[in-house]
Formats: structure tokens, sequence, C-alpha cells
């Protein structure tokens, strides 16, 4: 793109290294600056609308400009703008949302840890497992198992547990005693004829394999996305959660679930646990959690977590781990704004319905010839995009067709985001029908716009 000197666009690359971007490639392109929202929109600097297809990443539930979050943000920095909850310090407003959360939580849950970031969340309660090991008198039971396209955050511990290639490669990861398991895709992974709950049965039965081989006395705990987000959105096939949970049990081995994308509506349940009759020891929650309006996570955990944790802390005299803004004032107001929200305005049965009617629309693409799969739950989709659908494959660089797919959607006013050649659909909660159709006729004019310019590239 040209940019003009001391623009925005030209002061960006000068100074900003992005996230999720090709450093050198920006350095030519630019950004697209993004100015103010509106519902379900966003636009940009020149003043162009954009349908934000991703609720930004994955967690603007209540749209761009929910005043009552702004509301309840300004009431707060008025009366407590900041404190902590170190060295038995504590606050009103994340009391009052951490028994919020143990009651809304599926399954009887005891205490809630505040972090800021779902990736700070996971290395938080892989810390914590290692510490729950060593009060157990287990200090061999340190490895952790998740899974192949897995996602479960960036910093230096989450990223080991992410499992994808991108995020470990350079970085010098993943860490020691970090497993990896195969992936729940069927689409992509069951073998020919085989049934999905065949599928499921297979990858319980490799995941068992795995324990035995590492010995079950070593395994900690097991990491989980209810519905995979990053990787793809994977959807499990039938049977697949109850069986990987029976091994588990029959090994005594913790399930954490990463809720971090699929809680607070996105499936059309509170939490993706809901769906799937998943019975996690610990959860972890972000993103939807204040619309991202403010930085808050949290980890919810039962008391089979929490109370070797707290001897240990009785035994050393501190738990020695914590953040300055964890729990902070400001965005626990906002959390309970926000899913106060999201009760009042029965956003959930929402999303299940508009769920239901989006996944019914997107799945009207099947017939495409550029369209492999389309999958999804509630409000959340990917569409898998191949040039072969005998072979389930599209062209040789990983990536070229979805990314293709991402920029066209963009220019026809789209936001969205491709995982390699999937093409990641999550818009906010508060959606109407008339925007699902809005948007379904976006993809499948770009579907159409693409037959041309795919034919330039080399299949794989």
């Amino acid at each position: 793109m040209s940019m003009l000197p001391n623009s925005q666009e030209a002061r960006d690359v000068a100074y900003q290294l992005h996230s999720y971007t090709n450093a050198r490639a920006h350095q030519q392109a630019g950004p697209l600056v993004i100015e103010r929202g509106e519902g379900p929109y966003v636009f940009d600097a020149s003043g162009k609308r954009y349908f934000e297809a991703m609720a930004g990443l994955w967690s603007v539930g209540l749209g761009f400009n929910e005043k009552r979050l702004v509301e309840a943000a300004h009431k707060q920095m008025l009366a407590l703008p900041f404190y902590h909850t170190f060295s038995a310090k504590s606050h009103g407003p994340s009391i009052d949302l951490a028994e919020k959360l143990v009651a809304l939580a599926p399954v009887p849950m005891s205490k809630v840890f505040f972090t800021n970031s779902g990736s700070e969340a996971n290395d938080t309660v892989l810390k914590l497992i290692a510490y729950r090991s060593n009060s157990l008198g287990q200090p061999q039971r340190k490895k952790i198992i998740s899974r192949m396209r897995g996602y479960h955050g960036v910093t230096i511990a989450s990223a080991s547990l992410t499992g994808l290639p991108n995020n470990h490669r350079s970085f010098d990861l993943p860490l020691p005693n970090i497993l990896h398991t195969g992936s729940p895709h069927f689409y992509k992974d069951g073998a020919p004829g085989e049934s999905e709950e065949a599928f499921a049965t297979r990858r319980a039965e490799e995941l068992e394999a795995l324990i035995q081989k590492e010995g079950p006395e070593t395994i900690a705990a097991f990491f989980g996305e209810p519905v995979m987000g990053a990787g793809g959105v994977v959807v499990p096939p039938a049977t697949y959660w109850e069986k990987i949970q029976a091994v588990l049990k029959k090994y005594d081995i913790l399930l954490v679930a990463d809720e971090v994308i699929c809680g607070f509506g996105r499936t059309g349940k509170m939490f993706g646990c809901e769906t799937y009759g998943i019975k996690p020891d610990v959860m972890v929650v972000s993103k939807q959690i204040t619309s991202s309006y403010f930085p808050l996570s949290a980890i919810i955990m039962n008391d089979r977590m929490f109370e070797p944790i707290a001897d240990e802390s009785n035994r050393i005299g501190v738990l020695g781990h914590g953040f300055t803004a964890g729990g902070h004032p400001v965005g626990s107001a906002i959390a309970l704004e926000n899913l106060k929200i999201i009760e009042e305005r029965g956003l959930v049965a929402h999303a299940a319905e508009l769920g239901a009617y989006m996944q019914g629309k997107l799945r009207e693409l099947t017939s495409h010839p550029l369209v492999g799969e389309v999958r999804g739950v509630g409000m959340i989709a990917a569409i898998e995009l191949v040039l072969d659908k005998g072979r389930k494959t599209a062209a040789a660089t990983p990536g070229a067709v979805g990314g293709m797919a991402s920029r066209m959607l963009q220019e026809r006013g789209v936001i969205s985001r491709n995982m390699l050649d999937a093409i990641a659909i999550c818009p906010p909660l508060i959606v109407t029908k008339a925007q699902i159709d809005e948007l379904v006729a976006a993809i499948s004019g770009v579907l159409n716009d693409m037959k041309a310019e795919v034919a330039k590239l080399t299949p794989a």
C-alpha cells in the first residue's frame, strides 16, 4: 500500500512489531487501522465499515460499543481504579466475580485465581499442577498431555501446550514434559471407511497408549479445548469426550478445560463443557468474560485441585505466584456487568438459536467446488477450503487458498481469519439473522470470485 509520510500507517510500520504477522511483509503492506466500532461492525481510518466476523479475537461478545460496559468501567475507576490481591488483600469486584464464576460453573468448583490472559492462566495452571504434585508427594507426576492443533496460548509454557508448529518454530519449544496426542479432527484424520465413533475410540486408545508408554504415575494432567479454536475450529466427533474422560479417570489424571474461546455462550451453552458433557477439574476462562473490553482471565478449580495447593502453601508459608493486575477491580467490574448483560438479554439461548441458523446457512456452501468441509457448533464455525475435494487438499503452499479468501473478504468489508486454509467465523453474540445473511452472501461471493484466481496456484 502507499503510505503517506507521518501517517498512522507509516508510523505503525516505523515503530510497532505485530503479533501473528510477517514483519517484513508488514513493512511493505502496512496495517489496517481501525478507529471505532458499532455493534458487530468496525470502521477503519477512511471510514470503511467491516463486519467483524471474528468478534475481534473470538472475544467481543457484546459488540464494539456496549455503553453499559463503559459505564461500569467509569464507575469503578472513580471508586477504586486499582488494587491487588496479594498478601490477603481483596476488593469487592474480585470477590463478587469469583463467587459468580463458581456459581456459573457446570460442575462443582471451589476457588478462582485471577490472571490477565488465557496464556497467563494456562501457564499458571501448569505451575499449580507441579505445586500440587509436590504437595501430594508425587514429584515424578509432572508430565502434561495436550493435543496436536490445540491452542493454549503463547507464553513459554502455554505455547508448549499449543500443538501448532509455527508456535514452536525458532522459539526452541516445546518445553520438556509437554506431550501431544492426536487431534480430534475427523475430516482430516479419520481413516477411509472409519466412523466418527470408531475414530473417537482410536484417539482414546492412542491417548491410553501414550500414558502407558510414559508411565501413568508421571502424567499429571490433560489439557483440551471443548472445541478447538485457533487450530481450525475443530468440533469433536461423537463420543470423543466421553471416551477421553474415561481414560483420564482410569489413570487419575486431572482434566483442564480451556474455555477461553468456548466460554460464556459461544457454543450455545454457557460453557463448552456443558455442550459436550465434560467434567473438568480446572476451567480456564478469558476473552468473552469481559467481551475483551479489559484484559482479564480466571482459573476456576475444584477441591481436588485446590486442597493440595492450600496444604503446600501452608507448608512453605506462601503461594509464591501472582500478577500485579490479577483480579483488577476495573476488569472485574466490567466482567460482572458483561455477565449480567449476557444473562439479561438471553444471549446464550440467542447464540444457540442464531448459531443453528448460521450453521445451516454456511452448510449450504458445501456444494461449492472450493469447499471441503463446513464445521462448527453454536456461533463458531470454519470453512475448509480445498482445490481437490476427493483428496481433501488445497495448494502446495499451505495457507495460500485461505489467505486469498481472507484478503478478498476484507476487500468486501468482512474481517475474518484464515487458519492455513480454513476460514474462521466467530461473530459477536449480538448478531442478527439479517447480519448472518449478509456475512454468508459475502463469503459466497468471494468463493465465486476465487474460482479464476485459484487456477494460478500450484495444487498440493
